[in-house]
């Protein structure tokens, strides 16, 4: 019979060992702690340059100095500017996906909640300011040329859109709309992005509170039976 491993025997086990050994364990740890937050620290410096210089200006130079840390500890973690852009990008994706993840989650298992929570979440201030605004346009710009951005992105919006139809094609079936999932879903979508390039753009005044407004205003008159036209102090973001 096999014997469960618990953390409090684990911690036995480790007091059991020579101090020396205890020591080079710690270390270890360490060290792994360390070169999560030096990459780290490296992305959210990548991600400011991306929004002050912008993609092609951006160097391991800037990231360096950005970060506070020497030009070699960049070669080191990430060994050329194109595996710190990916870097950066999959970090991106993947804080954006979990971000609106868990706006899904706790929505709960009505699905007009559900899409609303979906479009809030795209406002919160986490996810949504010039910096990672202009960090993501600066991808998008090289997207088209770049197969791996292409996958990095394309995988995350996949994903997402099938939520965006699923939950188009729910309150279709409830409210007897007309209109057809898929396109309505990626007329959301297209609204949701040019919302963002407005904000990154910083046009016609546009902040997270009036984007939101207009994304709420898009779904009352897109599910009217789901959502009743939003009143004046109705709009809230994070």
């Amino acid at each position: 019979m096999l014997e469960t491993i618990t953390p409090m025997k684990t911690a036995e086990a480790r007091e059991a060992l020579p101090e020396s050994a205890r020591k080079s364990e710690s270390e270890k740890r360490g060290r792994k702690a360390s070169k999560e937050v030096r990459q780290l620290q490296l992305i959210e410096a990548t991600i400011d340059s991306l929004a002050k210089r912008g993609y092609s200006e951006t160097t391991m130079a800037d990231v360096a100095d950005g970060a506070g840390l020497s030009r070699g500890i960049v070669n080191f973690h990430f060994e050329s500017k194109e595996k710190l852009l990916v870097a950066t990008l999959q970090y991106m994706a993947d804080e954006y996906a979990a971000h609106w993840r868990a706006a899904f989650t706790r929505a709960g298992d009505d699905p007009a909640r559900q899409l609303r929570a979906l479009v809030a979440a795209d406002f919160d201030r986490s996810i949504c300011n010039k910096r990672k605004l202009a960090a993501w346009c600066a991808f998008w710009g090289e997207a088209k040329s770049r197969p791996t951005y292409q996958a990095l992105c394309g995988a995350r919006d996949a994903a997402y859109q099938k939520i965006f139809i699923d939950l188009c094609a729910t309150l279709k079936e409830g409210g007897g709309y007309a209109y057809e999932p898929q396109v309505m879903a990626l007329a959301l979508s297209a609204m949701l992005e040019g919302l963002w390039l407005r904000l990154m753009m910083g046009t016609e005044n546009v902040t997270r509170e009036t984007a939101l407004q207009a994304a709420n205003e898009f779904l009352s008159a897109a599910f009217p039976k789901h959502y009743p036209w939003p009143t004046v102090g109705d709009v809230k973001t994070a």
